[in-house]
């Protein structure tokens, strides 16, 4: 065979299609000649693993991407395993094609219909697999410990927190999505928590004091407030974006502030992590003002 052919199946992990088969001038009669002598082994309607290659977990991967066509895409654990965020092998390689395509999935495929965003699909090595983010929601929903696999994915730094927010705000109605949200509200409280320990540290090296961490403020608590001069910091955390009762008490709270007379200062997460100089100024700004 020619140099193509064989640079193709090395690249596909001894995977090719009926339609490459015939691209690369193999007669049908020859594809349907090798499958019954066995030279050939059919994995799915029109995609065929050719002798000498075995069927690893990849390979399972991507026969079902070549099955599914070029609009498809891989998504679920069978992506996250594909694009390193998993070890383990998945059971049936989920797989997702447009609403108006009207497909029956072979063994081993689980098939959804569902138009994604293109911003949530993308191309690696050959495959189409869902963008990281929309991997990891996908995938945190269906695991049994789905929210370490979550923490897991950001201490890794596979996905950024603003990035899964963005998925997620992405797939909202979409089928799973909502154990999801669930999972992305527990971690935004965690990643809350470990915004308020940065902020109280910022201000205790930069020699700010007089202030109280979780000061009560009727049947709420200020997260951090100066209260000899009724300056509120409160974080604006990444909760609230997703849950929205944490969103209306959060909004509450900032009215109540107000009415009652505190200047509230707002921080977020991007300032203290990218321009924490800037944080420190605005919060000397507002101490003086309140003064």
């Amino acid at each position: 065979m020619s140099r193509a052919w064989n640079d193709l199946l090395l690249g596909q992990d001894g995977l090719v299609s009926r339609a490459q088969a015939l691209t690369h001038g193999i007669p049908a009669r020859t594809i349907a000649r090798r499958v019954a002598e066995g030279a050939w082994r059919r994995i799915h309607p029109g995609v065929y693993l050719v002798g000498g290659h075995a069927l690893t977990d990849r390979a399972r991967i991507r026969a079902a991407w070549l099955w599914g066509g070029p609009a498809a895409v891989v998504t679920g654990p069978a992506a996250a395993l594909w694009l390193g965020m998993l070890d383990g092998a998945p059971g049936p390689v989920d797989v997702t094609i447009g609403r108006r395509l009207r497909r029956r999935s072979p063994p081993g495929v689980r098939l959804r219909h569902r138009d994604l965003d293109p911003l949530d699909h993308a191309m690696v090595r050959g495959v189409g697999v869902t963008e990281p983010a929309l991997t990891v929601l996908e995938t945190a929903s269906v695991l049994r410990d789905g929210a370490t696999f979550l923490d897991r994915a950001l201490q890794q730094k596979h996905v950024r927190f603003e990035s899964l927010h963005d998925a997620y705000c992405r797939s909202v109605g979409a089928y799973g999505i909502a154990r999801a949200r669930e999972l992305l509200v527990a971690c935004a409280l965690r990643a809350d928590s470990a915004a308020e320990r940065r902020l109280i540290g910022l201000l205790r090296r930069a020699g700010i004091t007089g202030f109280v961490v979780g000061h009560p403020f009727g049947r709420m608590k200020i997260d951090i407030a100066f209260p000899d001069v009724r300056l509120a910091l409160e974080f604006d955390s990444w909760a609230w974006h997703t849950d929205p009762d944490r969103f209306d008490a959060d909004r509450e709270k900032g009215n109540a502030l107000t009415d009652a007379g505190w200047r509230l200062l707002r921080i977020t997460w991007k300032e203290l992590t990218e321009r924490p100089d800037r944080v420190l100024a605005r919060v000397r700004s507002a101490l003086v003002r309140a003064a």
